[in-house]
């Protein structure tokens, strides 16, 4: 058995958390890049707290999807502005824009160098710039992990800078900071986080430490993520959800993912969905076709074990099968109302790009089984 266990320096979690930011801050640098969402307003509490430690301030907004210009131009202003350390404040998108923001102050060269895929791939030879990631949603877990993902529209594809030098130093979790986001958000952001901690868990290089997050992970979602979707100010239930982000960050960055975010990969490139949306929509149809793949090419396997064990959870009930926990899953989607691939756009004759292009993806070799493309295809026809 070999494996690896990274994560951020510290992970602060919470709630009021976020009032630990000014002095936390103020020991990583004096000059803050501040990357956030299109509504600037909602970090304008964080930003009074940095003022008080003394601090200035820099602010970068990324209104949807990071795409790679969109970095490249926060980066020249974070040099131009003189900054020392980054801030992510938001969802996924401004996390992972101000992540690579971050990685890039400290490193020479262009973005494109050091993507995968569509770059030069090269590796980050110098640690980031201190960063310190805040989300405000309970969905991707990047606040814990070595990449960023990001769009590239002139390739219609999203991409990742990877590196160990990347994971953020402060992770700072507040769940009371996501108590206002709405149900569409809150639940797509919610199955998102809950696909982290479920295919990591089956994926074909799961580790004691990932497994043990993973299977907390899922008991969580179990108990909350119908119940915060449906009573969004549930405390409890948004302190669960925010925990199995973490704890998604964490199994993913350290094991792996599978055919839901390989399909997510090319499908966020080229359409203008929200990520969570995206692995929602997927996330049954592929649990139920690697469940009978694994029937009938690997009965005897370890991950369909795990998919009994999963059903076991998600049920709460012993004498279930695989296919028990399947169910579960897409009647919570239906239940929430997750949206077709077709209300983003997408229609049947894109489904070959998308196989093509998912195929070069990372997660999707991570699969617990290998998906013949006449699988891939059923996926898709069946989420569209």
């Amino acid at each position: 058995m070999q494996f690896e266990w990274a994560t951020p320096t510290r992970i602060i979690f919470g709630p009021g958390a976020v009032r630990e930011a000014g002095n936390i801050a103020a020991e990583m640098g004096k000059r803050v890049f501040v990357v956030t969402g299109k509504t600037l307003s909602r970090a304008t509490p964080l930003l009074e707290m940095l003022a008080e430690a003394g601090l200035e301030t820099v602010t970068f907004q990324v209104a949807g999807e990071p795409t790679t210009d969109r970095v490249w131009t926060g980066l020249e202003q974070a040099r131009a502005a003189n900054c020392d350390s980054v801030i992510g404040f938001g969802g996924g998108s401004p996390l992972d824009a101000g992540k690579a923001i971050s990685g890039l102050l400290t490193n020479p060269g262009r973005l494109m160098d050091y993507l995968e895929i569509i770059g030069s791939g090269k590796q980050l030879k110098h640690r980031a710039a201190p960063y310190m990631a805040i989300p405000t949603t309970a969905g991707t877990g990047t606040e814990v992990t070595r990449n960023a993902v990001l769009t590239s529209p002139a390739h219609k594809v999203k991409v990742s800078l990877r590196s160990p030098l990347l994971i953020p130093r402060v992770a700072l979790v507040d769940p009371e900071l996501t108590c206002t986001l709405p149900p569409a958000i809150t639940a797509s952001t919610g199955l998102d986080a809950f696909t982290q901690v479920l295919e990591p868990f089956v994926c074909n290089k799961p580790n004691p430490f990932t497994d043990a997050v993973c299977r907390e992970g899922l008991r969580r979602a179990a108990r909350s993520l119908r119940q915060v979707c449906e009573q969004g100010e549930d405390k409890g239930a948004r302190e669960d959800l925010a925990l199995v982000s973490l704890f998604g960050g964490l199994a993913l960055a350290n094991a792996g993912l599978g055919a839901v975010h390989g399909f997510a990969a090319s499908l966020g490139g080229m359409f203008p969905a929200p990520h969570g949306a995206i692995c929602a929509r997927l996330l049954p149809h592929v649990m139920a076709a690697n469940v009978r793949a694994l029937q009938v090419r690997q009965p005897h396997s370890e991950a369909l074990a795990r998919y009994e064990e999963i059903a076991r959870i998600l049920t709460g009930q012993a004498a279930v099968t695989a296919r028990d926990g399947v169910m579960w899953v897409q009647e919570l989607c239906e239940a929430l109302n997750i949206p077709p691939l077709a209300a983003h756009g997408m229609h049947a004759a894109d489904i070959l790009t998308v196989i093509e292009k998912a195929a070069r993806a990372s997660s999707m070799k991570a699969n617990p089984v290998r998906l013949t493309p006449e699988e891939m295809q059923s996926i898709l026809e069946k989420a569209l």
